[in-house]
């Protein structure tokens, strides 16, 4: 109280100073120690950001009128991608159109699709002008889509899928072509669980879980996107890995010869070595399990990965397979090593667009994440 007094004016200000910024510090601290922090991780097209989209249905107020109509350019632009790409295969995998009606259709769609290219590197055509171009041209070949998904040649083509790289979304978009290309469409939610687009970016989403800010990160899962990911390596509390299960006969985009879920495998051990993650709980979700069962049969596992010996139409041995894989991936326990210092891996069976699954999942999910929380601050 005596250096009060006899100080002068400007060491009480700055005194006075020093003390704000103490006090926000312990609160900066106190914050941080109500937050847990839980990165998404995977190869591209694993469904990351699928999950991320079901966790604003599940713990927010889901997707509002604005997002609707600002996912509508994502969901068209998904239609003319898989459109292009099952035409551009025709030719690579010399498949013909044997009718004329397809050949027709063939032709108009290219022609509206390239269209819509040039305008896209046009410097002229400003972002609300290119949204007109897309739906005019859409608006034009709408029936010319229809007449191609119908047509057997083209379906054909569809049915090598494997062979070429085509978004999972394909079918469930073509089926909706006239929907998709009508000017009023607004989206449903599962059109927008669906929808395809390349994360570029970090993507940070909060929801507050019994007084706990869980704040969650989802990065881009593409090689040339991998690079961002040591920046929210920090303070990590749990991470969940997603890997595709019905990515075991795909080959990733970049090079077009490596198998998708060798380089998930790959990539899982990987994180699994870091320093930043031990004593982290790490959650696996083998995704898409919908799509995989529909695929076992009739694309065998054993002719990707010659050590499975299981059942050739019993999915479920398939599944169990993989996820041995994936859990062998875990570093050996060192006979020195103190236990705490492990990681531990949970995994689940998901399909990231069904709601109630990834609702049922994330209920287990949110446990271990607070149960790590709790550790971590010796609060348990």
């Amino acid at each position: 109280m005596c250096w009060w007094i006899c100080s002068t004016p400007e060491e009480q200000e700055a005194a006075s100073r020093t003390a704000k910024i103490d006090e926000q510090l312990k609160e900066d601290k106190r914050s941080q120690e109500k937050t847990v922090k839980l990165l998404l991780l995977g190869s591209g097209e694993s469904g990351k950001s699928t999950f991320l989209k079901q966790l604003r249905i599940i713990n927010g107020d889901g997707f509002d009128q604005s997002y609707r109509t600002e996912m509508i350019p994502v969901i068209r632009s998904n239609l003319m991608q898989a459109t292009r790409s099952i035409l551009a295969a025709m030719a690579t995998l010399y498949i013909r159109f044997e009718s004329n009606e397809g050949k027709e259709a063939s032709g108009k769609v290219l022609s509206a699709l390239n269209e819509i290219q040039n305008a896209e590197r046009s410097a002229d055509v400003d972002e609300g002008r290119m949204d007109e171009i897309i739906l005019h041209q859409l608006q034009s070949i709408s029936k010319a889509i229809v007449t191609l998904w119908k047509d057997p040649d083209f379906r054909s083509c569809y049915d090598r899928r494997r062979e070429y790289q085509l978004i999972d979304s394909a079918e469930y978009f073509l089926d909706k072509t006239e929907q998709i290309c009508d000017p009023s469409y607004s989206p449903e939610d599962q059109d927008i669980l669906r929808s395809r687009k390349k994360t570029t970016t970090i993507v940070e989403s909060v929801i507050d879980i019994k007084k706990v800010k869980i704040r969650v990160y989802d990065v881009g899962g593409q090689r040339r996107e991998r690079r961002k990911w040591i920046q929210c390596f920090d303070n990590v509390t749990s991470i969940i890995f997603l890997s595709s299960l019905s990515d075991y006969d795909l080959k990733i985009e970049e090079d077009n010869r490596t198998n998708r879920m060798a380089e998930s495998l790959e990539l899982f051990g990987t994180i699994l070595e870091y320093p930043w993650f031990r004593k982290k709980s790490i959650i696996l979700f083998l995704n898409k399990k919908d799509l995989f069962e529909l695929k076992f049969a009739s694309s065998q596992l054993s002719d990707y990965f010659h050590e499975y010996k299981g059942s050739k139409t019993n999915p479920d041995e398939g599944k169990q397979f993989i996820r041995e894989m994936f859990e062998a991936k875990k570093p050996p326990h060192s006979p020195d090593q103190d236990p705490v210092d492990q990681s531990f891996v949970y995994s689940h069976f998901t399909c990231a667009t069904d709601t109630d699954n990834i609702s049922r999942v994330f209920k287990d999910v949110q446990e271990i994440i607070l149960r790590t929380y709790l550790n971590e601050f010796n609060l348990v």
